[in-house]
């Protein structure tokens, strides 16, 4: 099997690409810069974590995306926290990973999704990812899988399952300062220490 996985330099998208190589799967990771403001870091991360894995980055730049879409992601004069919400952030995602693993012939594609019950907003819940996976194989004409390697884990076992991998160096701020917030979304998950 071979997966294209979306990887941000953040724990759990990290973690996903440490699995993936552990149970000998094949694995194609993409970076999607999609204009937003933590993308130095997140990018430097992300390269730092797959070139110690062994594996080439695809980056995909659609940082016009930012443009058009605002939120706190992505435009620095809206708040982080109250308007983190990027709409169609999640399915453009895993349409661009979707297009990388018909051109590579990949058989999945993966995320990092945490429990649904952690899901903040609509594109982080199972039913999107069944009707994701329904509508990339129809548009790719074969099918294509559509994983979340973590659906099943809460944050606080996914930084314990990480410090067992040997996983470190990550970063999952979104204001993309050296010091992490400790106030935004990606900051507020962790109650601890990134890793």
């Amino acid at each position: 099997m071979s997966v294209v996985a979306l990887v941000s330099g953040g724990l759990d998208s990290t973690l996903i690409a440490y699995l993936a190589i552990e149970e000998g799967v094949k694995i194609h990771p993409i970076f999607v810069n999609y204009g937003q403001r933590a993308l130095d870091r997140e990018l430097a991360a992300c390269e730092g974590a797959m070139r110690k894995l062994g594996l080439e980055l695809t980056v995909a730049d659609l940082s016009g995306y930012g443009v058009l879409i605002r939120s706190g992601l992505t435009d620095p004069s809206l708040r982080v926290l109250e308007d983190a919400f990027t709409p169609g952030r999640n399915m453009l995602f895993l349409l661009v990973a979707a297009a990388h693993a018909y051109q590579v012939g990949a058989d999945a594609i993966s995320i990092g999704l945490l429990h649904e019950e952690t899901s903040l907003f609509p594109d982080q819940t199972s039913a999107f990812l069944q009707e994701a996976e329904a509508l990339i194989s129809r548009i790719m004409g074969r099918s294509i899988k559509v994983l979340a390697p973590l659906a099943d884990f809460h944050k606080d076992e996914v930084i314990a399952l990480a410090k067992q991998k040997g996983v470190e160096s990550t970063y999952s701020c979104h204001l993309g300062q050296e010091t992490p917030c400790g106030h935004c979304i990606a900051c507020n998950e962790f109650n601890v220490e990134e890793v």
